[in-house]
């Protein structure tokens, strides 16, 4: 059997991606993975094959700073990072406004050189990353099966009543105001109308006997794999086939230096991210910093791209790194500070771990809103949370109810047990074995 995992070339999309292909290599299975350039050494690291594939102007291999990314694409992200700035409702109108040119890079090119990998792997299943439209989009006019894998909060698929990029939910912490909200709103539905537009000329040229999209943002494939625990998610929202997976949790090569700096203390630490992308914010980073000293907590910190002058003088018993083994580090912390990634997210829940949220776009604030519902995490606004609130707020964190920290215990029990790698693997196999 040969599966072929399509993944855009950024690296927080292609980890948990390869992560779940692990399941059919380790079942001697051939794995194929499709994505750009910037990530092969990912791929490589898998033991998979790669075959070229860009499907967006942008790309990560790591850590994403603007000046390492093509012309456009470093103004497009300079834009987003000023937008977090301002505000909720101006980051989110930003991304919308940029989706366009976002999400479906030269579809018809792209779409065809999905095809065309697909007539060179002869795959027997295949695996894609929901936010790769073009890819997708191909896929549906090629009438290719596909299990289609939401890396992030499930409602990056929108079902009826929503429309993608605006939260259905908020965390407490956020007041949005009546009219920002109402011209988001309809900015969101102008987008979704748009790019179902582009969709559809795009499907007419691929494939002129499809039947145009009436939503091209909810549109999918014939399995939802959602890399998300069931226990986090809205039971009252109607899905289409579909499977939660937890997690996709990824096996970390040893690193000497922090295996060193955790035999060194018994003190229970606190690790922080912001992820690729937020790191950027060195200024919020840098209130985290001057919350867990004046709590005297020890902290293990990722800071990305913010500069380190930036955070201030820091304890010589913290481990502070632009990279750090988020799994391994997050299996043995005491709480962690996020800005509501959905890696970062899905794997503090496997190790059982409660976050303090700071969400800046995107599903970032629903997946806080459900943090904060289950008593599991403690949601802030990034840029208006005080230092004190957000030591108030780890403290919390630390010291949770008996009874939520005895849920949070069985919810990362269960999602370590059978991993997302192995829901996977048993519902593509299900979902070949009855395609209907």
């Amino acid at each position: 059997m040969t599966l072929l995992i399509i993944s855009p070339d950024y690296a927080s999309h292609l980890l948990p991606l390869a992560t779940l292909g692990t399941a059919w290599r380790d079942r001697g299975e051939r794995v194929v993975v499709a994505t750009g350039p910037s990530t092969a050494a990912i791929v490589e690291s898998f033991g998979f094959e790669r075959v070229d594939l860009p499907l967006a102007r942008g790309s990560n291999p790591g850590i994403i700073r603007a000046e390492d990314q093509p012309e456009g694409e470093d103004d497009s992200l300079r834009g987003f990072f000023d937008a977090t700035r301002l505000g909720m409702t101006e980051t989110l109108a930003y991304q919308a406004g940029e989706r366009l040119t976002d999400l479906m890079w030269q579809p018809v090119e792209t779409a065809r050189r999905v095809l065309a990998v697909v007539e060179s792997v002869r795959p027997d299943a295949v695996v894609v990353d929901h936010l790769a439209f073009s890819a997708r989009l191909a896929l549906a006019a090629g009438r290719v099966p596909y299990a289609d894998v939401v890396l992030g909060h499930p409602t990056a698929l929108p079902v009826a009543g929503e429309v993608y990029g605006f939260p259905p939910v908020w965390p407490s912490a956020f007041e949005p105001g009546g009219a920002q909200l109402t011209d988001l709103r309809e900015l969101c539905d102008r987008v979704s109308a748009s790019f179902t537009r582009e969709w559809n000329a795009a499907l007419a040229v691929l494939d002129p006997a499809a039947s145009p999209s009436a939503s091209a943002f909810a549109e999918h494939g014939d399995l939802l794999l959602l890399n998300y625990p069931a226990e986090l998610a809205d039971p009252a929202r109607e899905l289409p086939r579909h499977e939660f997976l937890g997690s996709a949790v990824r096996t970390e090569p040893l690193d000497p230096e922090v295996e060193e700096w955790l035999a060194s203390s018994d003190e229970p630490f606190v690790y922080v991210s912001f992820g690729s992308f937020l790191s950027v914010r060195s200024d919020v980073v840098a209130r985290v910093v001057s919350a867990l000293q004046s709590l005297g907590l020890r902290a293990a910190i990722a800071q990305g791209s913010a500069a380190l002058a930036d955070l201030g003088p820091l304890p010589a018993s913290w481990l502070v790194r632009e990279f750090l083994p988020q799994v391994r580090l997050l299996g043995a912390a005491a709480a962690a500070v996020t800005h509501g990634g959905n890696n970062s997210v899905t794997e503090a829940m496997t190790a059982g771990v409660p976050v303090v949220v700071l969400p800046f776009s995107t599903d970032q604030f629903a997946g806080a809103a459900a943090l904060q519902r289950t008593g599991f995490g403690v949601a802030l606004a990034p840029n208006t949370a005080t230092v004190p609130e957000l030591a108030a707020a780890l403290s919390q964190a630390l010291d949770l109810p008996s009874e939520t920290a005895a849920r949070l215990d069985a919810l990362g029990e269960s999602l370590r047990s059978v991993p997302g790698r192995l829901r996977a693997l048993a519902a593509v196999d299900a979902a070949l074995a009855s395609p209907s």
